[in-house]
């Protein structure tokens, strides 16, 4: 039950997103819009609910609880920027707004860039840490909650490993290319002559 819920949550994510930004930019309903991307913090409300729920019901703690848990955390650390991403290019597509800024290429910025993502992998490891101990200690059984043991530390695993794959762009950052170096000297030349 819990798996189908997630997906449920899932699609449940993408149709709202869709809703929304249809009704903001297509329909041109502003309000709307928002009412319906302010919905998506609803569908993990459901499905915590739901996760605890079946707990409550006596359901021995497995891999779908940790699941539920990873989720949640990762729709909190990066469910925002996903939708301001899209919202960015539903408005430069349909609404007339400039096209969005693009992510740095190369150097200190893209290092900044990627150091950015890896806190929203760090606040979704930190939310699933939460819920995941709140279930052990509401199930109160040593046990039984290996399962959510393991998922803790499957959502610590990949917060290090993005976060390696972070440091490496402060580590190597990457060089811009011949083209694209040449572009930045006449483009600065230009903003001294004038």
């Amino acid at each position: 039950m819990i798996v189908a819920l997630i997906a449920a949550c899932e699609i449940g994510f993408w149709v709202l997103l869709a809703a929304g930004l249809s009704a903001r930019y297509l329909l041109k309903m502003p309000r709307t819009g928002l009412a319906l991307l302010l919905c998506e913090p609803l569908l993990e409300v459901v499905l915590l609910v739901a996760t605890t729920l079946d707990l409550k019901n006596g359901a021995d703690p497995n891999w779908t609880h940790g699941l539920a848990a990873l989720y949640i955390g990762y729709t909190v650390g990066h469910g925002h920027r996903t939708v301001k991403w899209l919202d960015g290019h539903a408005a430069h597509r349909f609404g007339g707004a400039p096209p969005p800024q693009q992510p740095p290429r190369d150097g200190m910025a893209r290092a900044r860039h990627e150091a950015r993502i890896w806190l929203g992998t760090l606040i979704g490891a930190v939310v699933a840490t939460v819920l995941l101990q709140g279930a052990i200690w509401y199930v109160d059984d040593p046990s039984r909650v290996t399962s959510l043991e393991s998922w803790r530390s499957t959502a610590w695993r990949a917060a290090g490993i993005h976060g390696l794959i972070a440091l490496s762009y402060f580590v190597w950052p990457r060089k811009p290319s011949a083209g694209e170096q040449d572009t930045t000297v006449s483009t600065s030349k230009e903003r001294i002559q004038s």
